[in-house]
């Protein structure tokens, strides 16, 4: 060093060597990301003082007023288990009231404050304003529609307002006392229906080949790329499940409404002759066909609501708070749990079954079996509850998934598979071992089957002038997306997907005291309600969340214990964060869901078929998955 320096103190007008300027520069841009960092964290702090004096002012707390109505206005789809979301991105979106994509809400914080709203007395009747609700599934429904039903049996009132329902929005709002729908509304109830884009002609037309093998008559998981139709044997089997879900449907609302099932207008001839008798007001329609009790505007329904509890304390309106305030001032920031008393632990398995490490809203097979593997190890934990809610995916991440369980089992600790929407496919595969099966009669399981599906390229490519040649020491050398599919691999693609098959069935038959027999006729790939798979054998009993963990307590011979939910851990930072953050969110409006023309969303349901290719990334190939379980 002392020549290099001596020799540039010589030669001052000698070119800077390489090296040199390469640590000049790493000097520079170190001091740069340093100054990031301070910048950061002065920022960080300053926001967060902020934070703290808001919430520590008396003037910024969320307070429940007396004699008032809670609005149950929650927005977005509702979930068993919410994506992961950085908490102050989260923040910054509302602060900045920007509209938040695909929002999602917890269906155990619903389920929560209408039952703390139930026994607060400063809470007097409840509103349904249901205008944010997007997609739920019939199964979350039917449980919010239970714990709307309890809070009536308390005594208060429900009244549901609205400009327009949904058939997810109705389907709750029909649980109300009464049921007000704008003059200019809308409601029309359209069933239940699965119908999806098919590639197979597009696929030709690129040249793409497409490989396929499976096992089942009803898998019909691939059929969009090889097909340009629905086949015979899947819409057979798609209307008998659809059928059944839409039969429960009606029977809920008809009962709630107290009217005949034959009310609903499935056939299109007597829906346009009751809509021309009300001169095509389909408002007026509703009123007529009791689908609504009343028809009021907005000012209408606020002077309505304004008798029943009052006006607010600005005077503008009636006396009320909303679903995520409440949930705010009723929630606390950190869970406090006995770390004496026993636990039935709770995993949730939400989303897609993938292989790996997954973020939440996603099944990994590494990341859900970890969850599983702390409850094991877990003293305090005397039994699992696997909360279900997934269509599958990945094969060889749900047997990741069902060793473990298994481990559970040997551990002498009891564990209850509770299906939420979805458990089909892969969701079933982590069902089975389950010492006791509970679903929802609207869960939509089933679905026993295997499939692997590739595309090569090799066509597409020469028609751009593109080849692959070369030379392998094997007949499988080589194999890859550019090459034609031989023979002898197409082979023995088949013959693993037939042994995924054959273990699947006898994982089924071994759990569920079948023969392989019995579980082939009702398999298949073929999807069944929750209500069907009771009686075909493939569940015990019928139920909510609740009554699994009340099973898995018996079976642990538990008189008292406390539940406990094992989920990803957050770090100190982001916890902290997040009761933070949820405080002061309660300052800023909620955004309105994010409305979407109707061309996009035709690119988003284009771009949502083709993800499950991305998506999927078993090591293997090897795929169980009921992408026919989604209903339109």
């Amino acid at each position: 060093m002392p020549d290099i320096m001596t020799e540039q103190t010589s030669l001052p007008n000698a070119p800077i060597t390489q090296s040199a300027l390469k640590r000049v520069t790493l000097k520079i841009f170190s001091g740069l990301n340093t100054f990031r960092k301070i910048t950061i964290n002065i920022l960080f702090f300053i926001v967060l003082f902020l934070f703290i004096a808001a919430i520590m002012s008396d003037e910024g707390k969320v307070i429940v007023p007396d004699s008032s109505a809670l609005v149950l206005n929650f927005a977005g789809d509702i979930v068993e288990q919410k994506r992961s979301i950085d908490p102050m991105d989260a923040f910054i979106t509302e602060a900045l009231e920007k509209k938040q994509k695909n929002p999602e809400v917890l269906l155990s914080d619903i389920l929560n404050v209408i039952e703390r709203a139930k026994n607060d007395s400063r809470i007097k009747m409840m509103v349904l304003n249901l205008q944010g609700v997007n997609r739920s599934g019939l199964s979350k429904l039917q449980d919010i529609a239970k714990a709307l039903d309890n809070f009536k049996a308390s005594g208060k009132k429900i009244i549901a307002v609205g400009d327009q329902y949904s058939q997810d929005q109705y389907y709750l709002a029909s649980s109300a006392d009464e049921v007000w729908l704008n003059p200019r509304g809308w409601l029309l109830l359209d069933g239940y229906g699965r119908y999806q884009l098919y590639f197979k002609s597009a696929l030709e037309k690129l040249s793409i080949s497409q490989h396929v093998f499976r096992v089942g008559t009803y898998k019909s998981a691939i059929e969009p790329y090889i097909r340009d139709d629905m086949s015979a044997a899947a819409k057979e089997a798609n209307k008998l499940w659809l059928s059944d879900l839409w039969s429960q449907y009606k029977n809920d609302v008809a009962s709630n409404r107290k009217f005949s099932i034959d009310n609903f207008d499935e056939n299109a001839d007597i829906l346009v002759a009751k809509l021309e008798k009300a001169n095509g007001n389909i408002a007026q329609y509703a009123l007529e066909n009791k689908w609504v009790d009343a028809l009021k505007n907005r000012q209408d329904m606020k002077k309505s609501l304004i008798e029943l509890v009052g006006k607010n304390a600005a005077g503008d309106s009636y006396n009320h708070i909303s679903f995520e305030h409440y949930l705010t001032a009723t929630q606390p920031i950190f869970p406090i749990t006995n770390p004496n008393t026993d636990k039935v632990a709770v995993i949730v398995a939400k989303g897609t079954i993938l292989d790996g490490n997954q973020k939440p809203g996603t099944i990994g097979g590494d990341s859900t079996a970890s969850l599983l593997r702390k409850a094991r190890l877990n003293n305090k934990v005397k039994a699992v509850v696997l909360r279900v809610d997934s269509p599958g995916g990945s094969a060889y991440a749900s047997e990741i998934i069902r060793q473990e369980i298994e481990l559970i089992k040997q551990a002498g600790k009891p564990v209850v598979a509770s299906m939420g929407t979805y458990a089909a496919s892969g969701g079933y595969w982590i069902s089975a071992p389950a010492d006791k099966i509970i679903a929802s009669p609207s869960t939509i399981t089933g679905s026993i089957g295997i499939y692997g599906f590739f595309m090569t390229f090799e066509n597409s490519l020469s028609r751009l002038g593109i080849h692959t040649d070369g030379v392998g020491t094997t007949d499988i050398a080589g194999f890859g997306v550019t090459r034609p599919l031989t023979d002898g691999m197409a082979k023995i693609f088949q013959l693993n997907i037939n042994r995924g098959y054959q273990d699947f069935i006898s994982l089924v038959a071994a759990n569920r005291n079948m023969t392989l027999e019995q579980v082939d006729n009702i398999a298949q790939g073929r999807v069944w309600s929750g209500l069907k798979a009771k009686e075909l054998g493939l569940v015990d009993e019928l139920g909510d969340l609740t009554l699994a963990i009340n099973t898995a307590a018996e079976l642990a011979e538990l008189e008292t214990f406390d539940t406990l939910l094992i989920e990803k851990e957050k770090s100190a930072k982001d916890l902290f964060l997040q009761g933070l953050i949820g405080q002061a969110m309660s300052f800023f409006p909620t955004s309105e869901t994010m409305k979407l023309s109707n061309t996009n969303k035709l690119f988003i349901q284009l771009k949502a078929e083709l993800s499950h290719l991305n998506l999927l990334n078993d090591p293997q190939g090897v795929y169980s998955l009921c992408m026919a379980c989604e209903i339109n």
